[in-house]
């Protein structure tokens, strides 16, 4: 028997790792998707009509079934009920719809169409969710924005669905192994998607010259087309894992209201998760609005049409240089021979200086943001090897807390400071930029590997679907509110690149300063109730 457990996929380090990277690319792909439109936010005004609270309240569509119809929660229990791999496809199924939804909505044949005039005549007022303050359209808002932000709330339920459904996947695989690793790699490959946005979303915008928004959407369609193959790669895998262990796809013991309140009577659960919407609620909805911050507090020049910093080739070029410095970055930490890995970190350092000058001869705010997830890439796996071996994962959930509040404050008094000061501006954009990328890479690599410390391994599905549920009320509420903040704080002002970002950005660090408090509240609950959030995952 002994002999036969050893021969499972799951005990082969290759394998495992395989089905890993599945998991990741069908994730990068997501990630792309869900910031399709954020490096596009000033052609979205000039194209399509959307001013800020419009944009804000699409982007924050994403989130609003999960919210308030609960599909995350109904996701949790699918999960829990139909097991990783039913999930995994259902997910993917369920993104590609929402999108080509929203690749019609912004789409020129939509402006003229019958539905177009149903959208601006109708959904103006919705019972309810009006009184309340949350509903998802309000009058005046562009028929467009409107029909997208309905495609945005289906790949929303499908890319939330992914995302409980590949932590459960990776618990699955790696539990008693190199669980935090793994979760962070994941992670970082995944934000790649977030560069790879950044780079290609304007790219496909403005090719041949002419603007059309719809490609970039068409774009993130067909990366989404990818992530469903890969996912059903991933079913046969996680198959013939269980029929080589016996386990059971479909749980033995039903799931049970009850078992809400068992995860819901932990108050290691509550902090956790509140610490979670609280640092993604100041990230997220960051990205959505960050390159057009860059565009409002940085100096550009216009780069001649003839030149080669303006051409196609050079984003081709540029995005391959990106791929040396993530790739190198994230192939060091596996490296035991001493060369070897000194050899990868400095090819990846040069790279990463001639991606940045690169970004700066361009003169472009995307591809300058599109550095936030490169330094991520090189730390998460030394953070997820940290976790797994020496613990501390409370510790880094306040580091990262700091290193936000940090990096938003001087967004909001330091860079603008260097208007006008084209390569200080950009010096300091870079640095800042790649620090929250830092501190952002800390929360995967210790937040998701502490869930299965503080609830029952039958149950975790849904744990990790509440969390991603109040974790979805940030990702709603705070789109909404940068882009009203905007407005109410930008009167009269009708370039969009002339903004004052200002109190957004306080906003988002006043969300840092609460994950701080609670970050040190949680460290002490642990200490006291023992809920081994200190502790490494691996045992020797």
């Amino acid at each position: 028997m002994t002999e036969e457990i050893k021969k499972t996929l799951r005990d082969s380090a290759a394998l495992r790792w395989t089905a890993l990277l599945l998991l990741a690319l069908a994730m990068f792909c997501a990630y792309i998707f869900v910031d399709i439109l954020s490096p596009i936010k000033d052609l979205m005004l000039s194209e399509r009509g959307w001013d800020s609270t419009a944009f804000g309240t699409m982007q924050g569509a994403e989130t609003f079934l999960n919210v308030f119809v609960f599909f995350l929660i109904f996701a949790g229990i699918i999960l829990d009920k139909m097991g990783v791999r039913f999930t995994a496809l259902l997910s993917g199924a369920v993104m590609l719809v929402g999108a080509c939804i929203e690749y019609y909505a912004i789409s020129e044949s939509f402006d003229n169409s019958s539905l177009a005039r149903w959208f601006t005549n109708n959904l103006n007022y919705i019972p309810c969710f009006d009184e309340l303050g949350v509903s998802p359209f309000y009058d005046g808002m562009p028929a467009s924005a409107k029909f997208a932000a309905i495609g945005f709330m289906i790949f929303g339920c499908g890319t939330e669905m992914g995302g409980i459904t590949v932590s459960r996947g990776i618990v699955k695989w790696f539990k008693g192994r190199e669980m935090a690793l793994a979760m962070g790699s994941e992670m970082a490959l995944a934000r790649l998607g977030v560069a790879t946005c950044m780079i290609f979303s304007p790219f496909f915008a403005k090719l041949g010259g002419t603007i059309n928004v719809s490609r970039s959407v068409a774009f993130g369609v067909v990366l989404l087309c990818i992530a469903l193959i890969m996912l059903v790669v991933y079913f046969f895998m996680d198959k013939k894992l269980d029929a080589q262990t016996g386990e059971a796809e479909e749980k033995d013991d039903p799931f049970k209201i009850s078992d809400l309140g068992q995860i819901l009577s932990s108050q290691g659960f509550w902090l956790v998760s509140l610490l979670c919407v609280l640092y993604y609620s100041a990230i997220f909805p960051f990205q959505k609005y960050a390159v057009n911050m860059l565009q409002c507090n940085l100096s550009f020049t216009e780069v001649p049409a003839d030149s080669f910093w303006a051409s196609s080739s050079v984003t081709i070029i540029q995005y391959v240089i990106m791929l040396v410095v993530a790739a190198g970055a994230f192939a060091s930490n596996f490296q035991k021979n001493k060369v070897m890995k000194t050899v990868l970190m400095v090819l990846s350092i040069a790279a990463l200086v001639c991606y940045c000058y690169m970004g700066y001869m361009r003169q472009s705010a995307e591809s300058i943001f599109a550095v936030f997830p490169l330094l991520a890439v090189g730390i998460t796996p030394i953070l997820g090897n940290y976790v797994d071996h020496k613990g501390k994962a409370a510790s880094m959930l306040i580091l990262g807390s700091l290193l936000l509040i940090f990096c938003h404050l001087t967004f909001a008094y330091i860079l603008p400071e260097f208007k006008g000061n084209q390569v200080g501006g950009v010096i300091v954009a870079y640095v800042t930029i790649l620090v929250l990328g830092a501190s952002f890479s800390l929360v995967p690599a210790a937040l998701w590997p502490s869930v299965p410390k503080l609830v029952d391994a039958k149950i975790i599905g849904s744990a990790y679907a509440l969390i991603f549920w109040i974790q979805n009320i940030g990702l709603w509420l705070f789109p909404l509110l940068i882009g009203k903040v905007l407005d109410k704080t930008n009167v009269g002002v009708t370039d969009p690149t002339q903004l004052n970002y200002t109190w957004p950005l306080i906003m988002l660090a006043s969300l840092g300063i609460a994950a701080f408090i609670i970050g040190l509240y949680l460290k002490v609950v642990d200490s006291k109730k023992h809920l081994g959030l200190e502790e490494p995952n691996i045992k020797d």
